[in-house]
């Protein structure tokens, strides 16, 4: 039987049995119509095409070839990409390539995963939304400096604050920035240091108790809390949880943003904060 090989002249002999493409298909567990697919892509041409009838023949050489072409594939790798590491690309390179490609989904991933988990989290508490990760950006405030006798004063004092705004000519950034900061780590029932703070256009003159300053931009994870202040420990049990089940650590003063309260909402169950936590990732090693 006369054969024809591609890439061959007519008359070149091959020790290796020919398998029609139908068995060399089943043989390695693909269709005909994939191996005539890498036969178009230039990715796997057959040993010898018959002159007359056209039909293709593959060799058992020729199955590590189509071996690295299935898990490559496997892998992720595009057939572009498969053709570039057989037309002589550096396959190391191209594979750690890869690798580093596919650690990065999986980063995303996982941190999809976490948002889910913590969205699930925050319905079976009762909360609102799921904690997330966030840049707050650079911001000059208006603030005042004081100590709580407990957490109900806070509101008592705001009053004060926005007169001295208004008695220094403030003008409020707009979207509108309310919160305290809370300037010493843990739990405290009474004498709270806080710096109240309103975020402005720009920093005037000193007024009384009321300074000026820029507080840089953080990176923080965040919770919104809806009604009363006096749940705020679920939605802090939360986003403290999250923070530690995620690798990161307490990097800062930790925030209470204020959008809706008292000021311009009767019901409680309408009130709209948001705990914002500055956050890094843990340097410990296990």
């Amino acid at each position: 039987m006369e054969m024809k090989q591609e890439h061959r002249l007519c008359d070149e002999k091959t020790s290796d049995t020919l398998y029609k493409i139908g068995m060399f298909a089943a043989m390695n567990h693909v269709t005909v119509k994939t191996l005539r697919f890498y036969e178009e892509q230039g990715l796997l041409p057959p040993a010898l095409i018959h002159p007359e009838n056209g039909y293709r023949y593959y060799t058992l050489s020729q199955m590590a070839v189509l071996h690295q072409i299935t898990a490559l594939k496997l892998a992720g790798f595009t057939l572009e990409e498969i053709t570039h590491i057989n037309s002589g690309a550096d396959e190391e390179a191209v594979l750690l390539k890869k690798k580093s490609e596919l650690l990065s989904k999986i980063a995303d991933l996982t941190r999809q995963i976490a948002v889910v988990d913590g969205y699930l989290s925050g319905k079976k508490a009762g909360l609102s939304a799921p904690v997330l990760v966030k840049t707050i950006p650079e911001t000059t405030v208006a603030y005042m400096r004081i100590r709580l006798e407990s957490y109900d004063d806070l509101f008592d004092r705001m009053p004060e604050m926005g007169a001295l705004m208004e008695k220094a000519g403030c003008i409020c950034a707009r979207p509108e920035y309310c919160f305290t900061n809370y300037l010493e780590p843990g739990y405290k029932a009474s004498d709270i240091l806080v710096d109240i703070c309103e975020s402005v256009v720009e920093a005037r003159k000193v007024t009384g108790d009321l300074q000026f300053k820029t507080l840089p931009s953080i990176r923080a994870a965040c919770v919104f809390h809806k009604g009363s202040y006096c749940t705020f420990s679920e939605s802090y049990e939360m986003v403290l949880r999250y923070t530690e089940e995620n690798g990161y650590e307490i990097a800062g003063d930790i925030r209470e943003s204020y959008i809706d309260g008292v000021w311009n909402k009767d019901d409680e169950s309408e009130w709209l904060s948001e705990i914002q936590i500055p956050i890094r990732k843990t340097s410990k090693k296990c």
